[in-house]
């Protein structure tokens, strides 16, 4: 708003000077006309022969209003929630994506709003949008789905920036949902199935290393006991012979398994 420090010149200050006269003559009935209530979360921007009166908001609470010279707009200040509907964007690496946010703004000056935007509400909404496809036309597919809170407030900080001369304050900024081709879906689908049985074979294959490992101390520790090996051997029968009612185990003594062994060495 131009700070202009004119006055309203003569002709301003007879018409003010008239409508207070007419004020006064119909004293109490115009009374109802002149006096507004303004809520707490409301403002008034009030205009006197055009220019906004003290260049400032009025409220809450009763303001005056002359029945020839001034006129007013209320301005709400709550939080206005605007859905940004679903947009058609190409991201970095060349794939279509749809993606739906909300935005959260209110308004803090009331005189910016009212005075240099036609529609502050409808600015906002078409300058969300815009902002949106250009933000999310920078980043990669796997950046959008994996980056949705650093984007968010990026997208704030343009929003906050732009529309700070209209009065707006961005509360915050969220993006509700990404959709993306069912085929890409599958392809994605099919990537992260690969990488889980990679990293499971993975896993398997250190088990199985370690296992092996434990085994070799195993050996070498019985190795050191025969007395030890034999219980080891008769505890794996108590062990098959509790988990499988129904069959026979016949052992086989470890003398023999000796005799045996020392026969093929002496021979």
């Amino acid at each position: 708003i131009a700070d202009r420090q004119e006055g309203i010149g003569v002709c301003g200050w007879i018409l003010i000077s008239l409508s207070f006269f007419l004020v006064l003559i119909t004293f109490p009935i115009s009374i109802w006309a002149c006096i507004k209530v303004i809520r707490e979360y409301e403002r008034a921007v009030v205009f006197r022969l055009g220019r906004i009166l003290s260049k400032k908001a009025k409220g809450p609470g009763l303001v005056l209003i002359l029945p020839c010279t001034d006129t007013f707009i209320k301005v709400d200040l709550r939080t206005v929630t605007c859905n940004i509907p679903p947009q058609e964007i190409l991201t970095k690496d060349a794939v279509t994506t749809r993606v739906d946010g909300v935005v959260y703004y209110r308004i803090h000056s009331a005189v910016s709003a009212v005075a240099n935007v036609t529609d502050v509400h409808s600015a906002t909404f078409l300058l969300a949008q815009t902002t949106l496809r250009n933000v999310l036309g920078t980043q990669s597919l796997a950046q959008l789905l994996a980056g949705r809170e650093e984007i968010a407030h990026s997208i704030q900080a343009i929003l906050d920036s732009a529309t700070e001369q209209w009065g707006i304050k961005v509360a915050r900024v969220e993006i509700k949902d990404v959709r993306i081709p069912v085929a890409m879906q599958r392809a994605m689908a099919a990537e992260a199935e690969a990488a889980r049985e990679a990293r499971a074979k993975i896993v398997a294959a250190e088990g199985e290393m370690n296992a092996s490992k434990a085994l070799k101390q195993a050996s070498m520790v019985l190795s050191e006991s025969p007395a030890g090996l034999q219980l080891r051997y008769l505890q794996t029968l108590t062990n098959l012979a509790a988990e499988n009612n129904s069959t026979i185990v016949f052992p086989l003594p470890i003398d023999l398994l000796e005799t045996f062994g020392q026969k093929n060495r002496g021979g």
